[in-house]
């Protein structure tokens, strides 16, 4: 398995604009949780202006496949975002 950073940066009021939106995102997100893909996933605090996903899976195609899907990323509460492939050298998460 493989680990992978997803990134978000949200428009202006996004916390007021994602209402419409937030709860088939939080499913979504869910659903990769029940999965394990999606280890942790949350939005920066003050200012709220992006989010991180943590990602554990076989490649890229899942966190890829989950913007595309993504009620933010479709109705343009997300401005941009990027994939991280990371190294995990630290903590529980560690396999040895």
């Amino acid at each position: 398995m493989n680990w992978y950073v997803l990134l978000y940066d949200y428009v202006a009021n996004v916390e007021e604009l994602r209402t419409p939106f937030r709860e088939k995102h939080l499913d979504l997100v869910n659903r990769h949780v029940t999965k394990g893909e999606i280890t942790q996933a949350g939005a920066w605090k003050n200012p709220v202006d992006g989010a991180a996903f943590i990602f554990k899976c076989a490649d890229r195609t899942i966190p890829e496949s989950f913007v595309q899907t993504d009620p933010y990323v479709k109705n343009g509460i997300v401005t941009d975002w990027k994939i991280k492939e990371w190294t995990v050298v630290a903590g529980s998460t560690v396999e040895k």
